[in-house]
């Protein structure tokens, strides 16, 4: 009997696969979510989804869950099986070991080493290979590692909590707290999202942030911090959690970046009067830091909106009115001269969490470097 006897179409199967892609307990970046189910005779005989990297891929996880069930079956997969030694051994060894039969993916992998390869390879030892099938699904589940594969560069997550009038602080300075404790909470589970959490050195010194999850087993981010002249307190809660990144220029104080370094701090130094936006997003996806969060202030992402450098926003937006010229903006920076040049989102929702709204949405004009 051939390997497709299923009653149900491949969608079906794949659709199962990209659930199980998600049930990862920890984010698996540098590496994508990826899921994998195994059908024979119309059965489901082996599920498996990646856990981080280091971690079994999807198809040996699912071909282990399977065993002896998985000769002359059919694998559906959301990524395209790697052919590569890196961390792990190729799947496609294990795919073909296993004595599969013919394979569905979603999406090709945009990693160079695969890219088309890993299809190529299985069909060369005779399993029949068919890509595209929920490709749309498989690319949103895994834009972040799309980016970094394709640019070279780490998702930016643009996080804003404003008022009404898109204020982040009184004309005094007091922003704690814009938002109520519902939408912190949600703020926090997005956060848990990313790899890093990026502030600018005024949002340090004015609030001291603690940038981090608040939850008991919970995955620590990178603070990072632009700070051209090293003036980050070494007491403060981001130097106190272990996983600081400073970014400064060459013209810093060597005995300020010591102490850092003495306290953990990775320091990391660019020439020039600022900080390179753009250089140091390359160097933090060089060190496979491929998601970031933006959390402000207003002159820092109103530099990464100039740039393009956005590729999403989280936008709460608080039901109350500060007014006054003098309160604190969300974006500054240069901003557009032109209505047609503004940053519209694509695919924009909105929510209610507690009493404000959160509006998310993509930015379709991101830098592509």
């Amino acid at each position: 009997m051939g390997a497709r006897t299923s009653r149900r179409p491949p969608e079906f199967y794949m659709r199962l696969a990209l659930e199980l892609a998600r049930r990862s307990p920890t984010i698996p970046y540098p590496n994508p979510w990826v899921g994998c189910v195994i059908v024979r005779d119309g059965r489901v005989v082996g599920k498996g989804f990646h856990r981080g990297a280091g971690t079994n891929h999807a198809e040996v996880e699912a071909l282990i869950d399977a065993g002896p069930r998985a000769r002359n079956a059919t694998l559906y997969v959301t990524l395209e099986p790697c052919c590569h030694h890196g961390r792990t051994p190729p799947c496609t060894e294990a795919i073909l070991k296993a004595g599969i039969r013919e394979v569905f993916y979603a999406l090709k992998d945009p990693n160079p080493r695969v890219a088309g390869k890993g299809a190529a390879l299985l069909r060369r030892h005779g399993v029949t290979v068919h890509g595209g099938l929920c490709s749309r699904e498989s690319a949103a589940l895994n834009e972040m590692y799309v980016k970094f594969q394709t640019t070279g560069m780490p998702f930016v997550t643009a996080k804003v909590a404003t008022s009404l009038d898109g204020k982040i602080a009184t004309r005094t300075g007091q922003s704690k707290w814009i938002t109520d404790a519902v939408a912190r909470r949600q703020a926090r589970r997005l956060r848990a999202e990313h790899q890093a959490v990026l502030v600018g050195i005024n949002t340090i010194l004015s609030d001291d942030p603690h940038l981090g999850p608040r939850k008991a087993g919970a995955t620590e981010p990178w603070r990072i911090v632009l700070d051209s002249h090293l003036r980050i307190p070494p007491g403060c809660q981001v130097v106190k959690s272990g996983k600081c990144i400073v970014a400064c220029t060459t013209k810093a104080s060597a005995g300020k970046k010591a102490r850092l370094e003495r306290a953990g701090v990775r320091v990391m130094s660019f020439s020039g009067k600022q900080v390179p936006l753009k250089a140091l997003l390359k160097r933090l996806a060089r060190e496979e830091i491929i998601s970031l969060m933006v959390e402000g202030g207003g002159e820092v992402l109103g530099s990464f909106f100039d740039l393009r450098l956005v590729d999403r926003v989280c936008w709460f937006l608080s039901p109350v009115i500060l007014g006054s010229a003098q309160s604190r903006v969300a974006v500054a920076g240069l901003g557009t001269a032109r209505l047609e040049q503004a940053c519209r989102l694509r695919d924009a929702s909105i929510e209610k969490i507690g009493s404000a709204w959160l509006v998310r949405g993509n930015v379709p004009h991101a830098a592509i470097q």
